[in-house]
């Protein structure tokens, strides 16, 4: 099995938010890769990494950092594929790592998900990669519709709460 997408993480204290990019990717049956790799620490293997992704057969890549988050930045110059930066919650709870991967210069961009959105990363990724395969759209598909019965039978169960001046 080949990966399409890429998860890089600057360090494994990452992997408890990125795991549920893991998750979403392992149920909608995408093959990803899973990689730890540090901007400040690592920054030739982050280079040769990007240069190398798309010939790998990687199409997306989500990229998590905290702090200093230079880690998705620098993957996107490095690379034409679509990078998702997460930032993640670490000092100011996330907020410089959220302004430090949105700030990006004119010509590299990095779509940004919310402080530890690593779900929310994964679906943009099956979303990227649904426009292409209609197999993965097919199984987005059905992941949203499974959201939607959730809050409709969450809706029901409601309905059968009772107060003494509830209305409905």
């Amino acid at each position: 099995m080949t990966p399409i997408v890429s998860i890089i993480m600057g360090s494994t204290s990452d992997l408890p938010v990125m795991e549920k990019a893991a998750l979403l990717l392992d149920e909608m049956e995408v093959p990803f890769e899973i990689n730890a790799l540090s901007a400040h620490r690592t920054p030739a293997e982050v280079e040769e990494f990007a240069r190398g992704a798309a010939s790998r057969g990687i199409r997306v890549i989500i990229a998590a950092a905290g702090m200093a988050a230079a880690l998705p930045g620098v993957i996107a110059a490095n690379t034409t594929l679509p990078v998702i930066g997460v930032p993640i919650k670490g000092m100011l709870d996330g907020l410089d790592a959220l302004l430090s991967i949105v700030q990006m210069p004119p010509g590299i961009p990095v779509a940004t998900v919310g402080v530890n959105g690593a779900q929310n990363a994964a679906i943009l990724a099956v979303q990227m990669l649904a426009l292409s395969d209609e197999t993965v759209a097919a199984r987005l598909a059905a992941h949203k519709e499974g959201l939607k019965q959730k809050i409709v039978k969450a809706n029901a169960d409601l309905a059968e709460v009772k107060f003494k001046f509830k209305t409905n």
